[in-house]
């Protein structure tokens, strides 16, 4: 779009747009992004025990965790320790070729873990994991 000027100079406007705003703007929201990201990633707390072999997870399986306080969890979902076995037959469709991991805190006595394992193998699943974490080098080495 062109105008004359009152001394007689033709002028066209300016349709660029600035895109300073914008740019300012977006990284704002990446930074608020990257801030609450690890905060919505909200898992269950559980220390678990330090072993020499340690088998790498390459797939997606369930996960039953069981923390401190001895309480359960399925996924990220509380549960009843009584209640462990007929809700994972709701979730499961084939308890055969299911398998599963059990998170236990470290400190979780044996009875609880074998209460959880009872429920497990009642609902008709016989592959289940125990997670662990790798020994450190130095601690290995002593």
């Amino acid at each position: 779009m062109a105008f004359t000027a009152p001394n007689g100079r033709t002028q066209t406007s300016l349709a660029d747009i600035n895109i300073t705003p914008l740019v300012d703007v977006v990284l704002v929201l990446l930074i608020i992004f990257m801030v609450t990201a690890p905060v919505l990633q909200s898992g269950i707390e559980v220390n678990v025990p330090k072993t020499r072999t340690v088998k790498e997870i390459t797939e997606e399986r369930m996960v039953i965790s069981i923390d401190k306080q001895q309480r359960v969890f399925l996924g990220n979902d509380p549960v009843n320790i009584n209640e462990i076995g007929a809700r994972l037959r709701q979730k499961i469709r084939d308890p055969q070729h299911q398998s599963i991991f059990v998170r236990a805190d470290e400190d979780v006595p044996f009875g609880a873990f074998a209460t959880v394992m009872d429920a497990v193998k009642r609902s008709g699943i016989t592959n289940v994991s125990i997670v662990t974490q790798p020994l450190e080098a130095n601690a290995s080495k002593r």
